[in-house]
């Protein structure tokens, strides 16, 4: 559905973002991007969905195809046509409008009024909460209840492929597990293909089918999601296990070295 073919990724003709990475994204699959902060996950995302363009960033080498079309130089609005539409990292609600209007936003670009009416009962059929709050003002939500009206939104523009940017960011790890459980549940029930970018290895890999981790631009490993969350070394440098299950700070891993099969 989704192939990003080795692409490379530059800011203001200097700054070097992505090194040539490539990975993929099937019908109905939801596919999880790792790492640490810095890495290149959040320029992955905008240059997918067109807002690197926005950016003074652009594309150097490689391509990217969603169901057989290049994307290159296509527009974010254009992109959003073709239903791939990106829930952004911290929400990034209007934060003056209700959480109604909010929500409506999301099906401005290729909704009928009729059909809005539709895709609002879906939305808080996912999240009842939501209903109960229609009316309250976007600025007023707390960060989980943010959270849900950036999905809903995202749900609201009948995307076939959702780019989530952090979803976990700022959440209470019982909400974290809520929105995760609701994520599978969106997949799951519409068929709708989700590529997430989170720090949160744990939670992205047990709702994932399969991982990328990235560091500094590259794509360093790979996988089935069950298989990595196996792996020694995510388990040491993102899970924060040792082999004998002790728990390490993050301090202490910051430090490791790289085998020398991750940077190669």
């Amino acid at each position: 559905m989704l192939k990003i073919n080795n692409i490379e990724v530059v800011y203001s003709d200097v700054i070097l973002v992505l090194r040539g990475i490539s990975l993929a994204v099937e019908q109905g699959q939801i596919v999880s991007l790792l790492g640490a902060n810095g890495a290149g996950k959040t320029t992955t995302l905008k240059t997918i969905s067109g807002l690197l363009l926005r950016e003074n960033g652009k594309v150097t080498r490689g391509g990217i195809e969603f169901d057989g079309r290049s994307l290159d130089g296509v527009k974010a609005e254009e992109v959003t046509r073709l239903g791939i539409v990106q829930v952004l990292e911290g929400r990034r609600l209007f934060q003056h409008l209700t959480t109604e209007e909010n929500l409506r936003t999301g099906a401005l670009i290729n909704a009928n009024r009729g059909e809005t009416k539709q895709l609002l009962e879906q939305v808080y059929a996912y999240f009842p909460l939501l209903r109960n709050l229609r009316s309250r003002t976007a600025g007023y939500l707390s960060g989980g209840e943010q959270q849900m009206v950036a999905i809903g939104r995202a749900l609201m523009a009948k995307p076939r492929l959702m780019l989530l940017d952090e979803p976990s960011l700022g959440l209470a790890p019982l909400l974290v597990q809520d929105i995760f459980e609701i994520i599978r549940r969106i997949n799951s029930e519409s068929g709708t293909s989700m590529l997430i970018v989170e720090q949160n290895a744990n939670v992205a890999l047990q709702v994932a089918d399969y991982a990328y981790v990235m560091e500094n631009g590259r794509i360093v490993l790979d996988g089935p999601a069950d298989q990595l969350a196996q792996n020694a070394d995510i388990k040491e440098f993102y899970l924060g296990l040792t082999q004998v299950g002790e728990r390490k700070s993050y301090r202490d891993v910051k430090h490791y070295k790289r085998r020398k099969r991750w940077l190669g």
